[in-house]
């Protein structure tokens, strides 16, 4: 299991927040996900040996939204 933080490109409405998050915790492998609207960033656990780095950054780039960094 792994949690990372993702930066994001600046949110504009809360209801960006929710479509993203909403898309995160339908995606398999991922057991939660938290997305900070004043902060735009996403904070995600996921187990690695079903969905890695690279697919939760495709899951929020499909949306629309740019993937700043990760910690």
């Amino acid at each position: 299991m792994a949690t990372k933080t993702y930066q994001l490109e600046t949110l504009t409405c809360p209801s960006c927040m929710a479509k993203i998050q909403n898309a995160l915790g339908r995606t398999a492998g991922v057991k939660e996900a938290e997305v900070l609207f004043n902060s735009s960033k996403a904070r995600v656990s996921f187990d690695e040996e079903v969905v890695g780095s690279e697919g939760i950054k495709k899951v929020i780039e499909t949306l629309g939204y740019k993937v700043l960094g990760e910690k």
